[in-house]
């Protein structure tokens, strides 16, 4: 397998094995224009296997995005081909728009333009909840 290096963007590594394919439909990865590569199942001496998305180009990252579907996430940022940054992504304590209610009798579901945002109350099961409902993100 050969992938090119990485001129100017981001490398998300460290991603648990299989979570990958989500982060990547989390983050609307396939409508950008610059070449994207997910590598699945990666040897690891950390985690064993783990997931790697590379993006070749500097796009906006939600970092919340990324925390909630796999804290502790590493994202290395890349310019003229150097790593110039290393993060690492902890889970946030509110989500806006990254997860919506689907409970019916929230005020969410009839006040349309009003923004979904969700609570973390529950670390270390990774459980958001509605702060209108209550309900579990």
């Amino acid at each position: 397998m050969n992938i090119d290096a990485i001129k100017d963007g981001f490398v998300i590594d460290h991603i648990t094995a299989g979570k990958g394919m989500a982060i990547y439909e989390l983050l609307g990865l396939d409508k950008l224009e610059c070449p994207v590569a997910i590598i699945m199942n990666a040897g690891s001496k950390k985690m064993g296997k783990k997931d790697i998305i590379k993006i070749d180009g500097e796009v906006p990252l939600n970092l919340e995005v990324i925390g909630y579907a796999d804290p502790d996430v590493t994202v290395n940022i890349i310019k003229g081909g150097t790593l110039t940054e290393k993060l690492t992504i902890p889970m946030p304590e509110t989500l806006k728009n990254v997860i919506f209610c689907k409970n019916p009798r929230c005020i969410t579901s009839v006040e349309q333009e009003l923004d979904h945002i969700f609570k973390l109350t529950d670390k270390k099961e990774n459980v958001y909840r509605c702060i209108y409902c209550e309900s579990k993100g």
